[in-house]
């Protein structure tokens, strides 16, 4: 990637869900025109990082057939054999997940990792341990989504909130068809992103790699 490409990622325009944070930074830098001008730089300081924070580059997901790709930007924290989360009815057999946690410096828009239909989207209240534990998976707030593939076989990804996050915003609904490195929703300040692969499926990444959403290769059907 270029010092350009960062340069535009950097500053591209703002997911809509970071519109109200934004907002409430020009109303602060407004009042402090009249308040005072500590205000003003609050409100500035606040506006630019959520400018920065909510920034929603454009992805260009590789074209070949049968790839998953990373669901989220970030560093790959843990990869294990574990059941999907239940609520998804995808059955108990151990399958890979791969863990990516976000930052609050990653870009925190989340992608459909393949082609598929949408079988099932839940939300699962919970508590708010740091996103980088092993744990934050079973015991966080998350939402979860099944994937039906073109071959029959299902995928899930889940967003989950980390210490500060507070809101999981999710985009697609059941019966969706989906498309792979598409937006779907985004977690705000700091979290993590597991994603399930099909039974049989290896990753081909490491613990420690970092992904960029919708464009990173985790795993390929027959992997």
């Amino acid at each position: 990637m270029s010092i350009a490409d960062d340069i535009r990622g950097t500053l591209a325009p703002p997911h809509p869900a970071g519109r109200p944070f934004i907002f409430g930074g020009i109303v602060a830098i407004l009042f402090g025109v009249a308040i005072g001008a500590w205000l003003v730089w609050l409100g500035l300081l606040w506006t630019a990082f959520c400018l920065f924070f909510f920034r929603d580059p454009q992805r260009v997901p590789p074209q070949r057939p049968g790839l998953f790709l990373a669901p989220a930007d970030g560093r790959i924290v843990s990869i294990g054999q574990i059941p999907p989360p239940a609520e998804l009815d995808l059955g108990n057999e151990p399958r890979w997940r791969v863990s990516i946690f976000l930052t609050v410096l990653n870009v925190h828009v989340n992608r459909v990792p393949a082609d598929g239909v949408v079988t099932r989207v839940t939300y699962h209240h919970g508590a708010f341990v740091s996103a980088s534990l092993d744990k934050a998976s079973e015991q966080n707030e998350r939402n979860a989504v099944a994937i039906r593939l073109p071959n029959g076989q299902e995928i899930a990804v889940v967003q989950i909130a980390g210490l500060i996050a507070r809101r999981i915003l999710c985009t697609v609904k059941q019966g969706e068809t989906v498309t792979a490195g598409a937006r779907f929703g985004i977690i705000r300040f700091g979290s993590r992103t597991d994603l399930y692969l099909p039974v049989g499926v290896r990753p081909l990444v490491l613990e420690g790699q970092t992904m960029v959403g919708g464009e990173t290769v985790i795993a390929e059907l027959g992997s």
